[in-house]
This record gives C-alpha cells, structure tokens and sequence, in this order.
C-alpha cells in the first residue's frame, strides 16, 4: 500500500513538473498569430511607439521566444527588432546557417496586400543562444509602409 502511494505521489510530481517544463517552453504558432496581430494593432495606433516597444521587448511585446520585427519596406532596412545584431540590416540579405537567404521571402511577403499572412520557413538560433539553429517559421505581413512578422520555433 505505501509503495503503491508512493509510485503514485513520484508520478503525479514528475505529470505536474514535465508540464510546468513544457509550458515554459517556446511559444506555439497560434501565440506567434496572436502576438503578430497585436503587433499589427500596435503599428496602425502609433508606429513609432510599437516599433520601440518591439525592440525593447516591452507591452508583452516579448514571451519566451517570441517576439515581433518590422522592417521598412522601401529601403528593407530592420527597424524593429530585440536581436540588435540585425539593426539597420537589409532583410533581403539575411541567411540562415543551411545558407538559405530566407530575408528575401521575408521582404516579398511584405510586397502582398496589407493583411496578407504568409508563412516564412528557415533556421535560426533560439534567442540568448548561437547554436544550434532549430527549424523556425515566421508569419510576415505588410502594415503600411513596414513589413512585420513574429516567429515561433519548431
């Protein structure tokens, strides 16, 4: 009888820690589509305020590994972004470590009607690390004169 409570109070803690785990783990791809729509909301009341909350994380602007960029359209210069390594860059330039230019896909979801959601698939780092890069796909679309999206991890 203890054993069996036992068995039964190790399992129940290793359920309850092997989901709390699991919930702290990376955002999903319908918290992306929520936190991009957001930051579509935030772009259309105050552009240059969402842009700041974008890069410095702020206004729940940044969950786990989640996080809005944006990038101006014309001159695809990043504007936003909390990986200040990609600042200032032209987007069509950027390429993951399999060396797939995946900034051009992400600047030609850009060039579609405003609204438009397309998905963009590459590798890159989770953030606060440089290796490996996992898989990872960005939900992009136009919002004025920027190009916005938020990726999840796969």
């Amino acid at each position: 009888m203890i054993r069996t409570l036992m068995i039964s109070a190790v399992s129940a803690t290793a359920l309850v820690l092997s989901a709390t785990a699991f919930a702290q783990q990376g955002g999903t791809a319908q918290e992306a589509r929520a936190m991009l729509d957001k930051a579509v909301a935030a772009v259309k009341a105050d552009e240059t305020l969402a842009l700041i909350m974008f890069t410095k994380g702020e206004g729940g602007f940044k969950d786990r590994d989640l996080y809005p960029f944006c990038f101006r359209v014309a001159d695809r210069k990043a504007l936003a972004t909390p990986l200040a390594v990609h600042a200032g860059t032209d987007v069509t330039t950027l390429k993951d470590a399999t060396g797939k230019i995946y900034g051009q896909e992400l600047y030609a979801a850009a060039q579609k009607p405003e609204g438009q959601i397309t998905e963009v698939s590459y590798e890159f780092p989770r953030p606060g690390t440089t290796t490996p890069p996992v898989p990872k796909v960005s939900f992009v679309t136009r919002v004025g004169d920027l190009g916005c999206g938020v990726g999840y991890y796969k």
